[in-house]
C-alpha cells in the first residue's frame, strides 16, 4: 500500500473508530433488554423503540434471528415498518462481517439495497441467560446523516504513477508526435498562462498539448473551469480579461518556479518523437504537478521533485509508464 492509500485508510479507521465508540453501549443495552421479549415481535418492537430514542442517527432498528431471519419489524424514526419482517438478511454484507467472539461489529460501507446510497450497519449479537446466541439486532445507518466530526481528507504529496489504456500502450511505438499548433506557438502559450497564474489569480492549470487547448480555474470563480483554445492562448490581451490579483501566500508552489515548471513541460513535450508529453497540468495549492504521456500513462508529482532533474523520474519514469 502507498503513502497515498495509507494515510486514506487512517483516515478511515480514525472515523470508525468515533461510530464504534457512539454505538457500543446503546446497542449493548438493546441486546440486554431484548434477549428478556426475544419470542415476541410486539415487546421487540417495543424495546427497539424505546432503544432508538437514544440513537438520533439511526436509520433503522431490527432484530434477526440466528439465522439472520428478521423477527421483529423495521424501527425507524418515523414509525414502524412492517413489510420487511420475515425477511432473511443472511446474504448481506453486515451480516457476512459477523466475527466469531466478536459481540459488536461494524460492517463496511455498502450501497443499500433500496435507496441505492453508501450505508453502514452496525450489528449487535444478542445472548441468552446462559451466554447462548439467540441473534442479533441491526442499525442501519445512511452515511451523509452520520454525525462525523471528519476532518477533509489530505492527499500526500508523493510521486505517483498510473498505467494508462493498454491498448495505446501496446501501440504507442507506432505512432510519433506531430507537431501541434500549441507546439508551434508555445513561447506565447507559456508568457500567457505565467501571467494569469503569477498576477491574475489562475491556480490551477491544464494544458493539452495535441488538441490546443487549456482549462483553467480562477480563485475568484473555483467552482467553474474556463476552457481556453489556441486563439485565446496566443492572445496576450486575454489577461485584460481577468482582474489583477496578488500571488496567494499560501500556495504551495512559490511563483518564481512557475516558469521553470512550464519549461519542464516543454522539455518532456520535446524529449522524445515516440514517448512525449500529451498534456500537463499544475495546482499552485497542492504542489503537484499532473503528466500523461502519449502511451497513455501518468505521473502525479510534486514539483519540487519535478524541478529536481536529478531525481529518478528524469531518468526512468517516463519510461516506467
Amino acid at each position: 500500500m502507498n503513502e497515498s492509500q495509507d494515510s486514506l485508510q487512517q483516515s478511515i479507521a480514525r472515523q470508525r473508530d468515533l461510530l464504534t465508540r457512539m454505538l457500543t453501549d446503546p446497542l449493548k443495552r438493546a441486546a440486554l433488554s431484548c434477549a428478556k421479549v426475544w419470542d415476541d415481535r410486539k415487546g421487540l418492537d417495543q424495546v427497539l423503540i424505546e432503544v432508538l430514542q437514544t440513537m438520533p442517527y439511526c436509520k433503522f432498528l431490527y432484530a434477526l434471528d440466528s439465522k439472520a431471519i428478521q423477527i421483529s419489524d423495521n424501527i425507524s424514526h418515523d414509525g414502524t415498518v412492517e413489510k420487511d419482517f420475515g425477511r432473511d438478511r443472511s446474504d448481506r454484507p453486515y451480516i457476512n462481517s459477523v466475527v466469531p467472539n466478536s459481540d459488536f461489529v461494524l460492517s463496511d460501507a455498502y450501497i443499500s439495497l433500496r435507496a441505492k446510497r453508501p450505508s453502514l450497519t452496525a450489528i449487535q449479537i444478542v445472548r441468552d441467560s446462559k451466554a447462548e446466541t439467540l441473534g442479533f439486532i441491526g442499525a442501519d445507518f445512511d452515511l451523509r446523516a452520520l454525525p462525523l466530526t471528519r476532518n477533509l481528507y489530505e492527499e500526500p504529496r508523493q510521486w505517483t504513477q498510473i498505467k494508462g489504456d493498454p491498448s495505446i500502450r501496446s501501440n504507442v511505438f507506432a505512432q510519433s508526435r506531430i507537431d501541434s499548433e500549441m507546439d508551434r506557438h508555445i513561447d506565447i502559450v507559456f508568457g500567457v498562462l505565467e501571467e494569469l497564474i503569477v498576477d491574475h489569480g489562475v491556480f490551477h492549470v491544464k494544458l493539452h498539448f495535441s488538441s490546443n487547448r487549456a482549462v483553467i480555474w480562477h480563485y475568484d470563480d473555483p467552482y467553474r473551469y474556463r476552457l481556453l483554445n489556441i486563439d485565446v492562448l496566443t492572445d496576450p490581451n486575454v489577461c485584460l480579461a481577468y482582474p489583477n490579483r496578488n500571488y496567494p501566500a499560501d500556495a504551495v508552489i512559490p511563483k518564481k518556479q512557475i516558469r521553470p515548471i512550464l519549461d519542464g513541460l516543454r522539455h518532456l513535450r520535446y524529449m522524445d518523437e515516440t514517448l512525449y508529453l500529451r498534456a500537463g497540468a499544475l495546482n499552485i495549492f497542492n504542489g503537484i504537478i499532473n503528466l500523461t504521456f502519449s502511451c497513455d500513462g501518468s505521473h502525479y508529482i510534486p514539483f519540487d521533485k519535478f524541478l529536481n532533474k536529478e531525481h529518478a523520474f528524469w531518468s526512468s519514469g517516463v519510461n516506467n509508464d
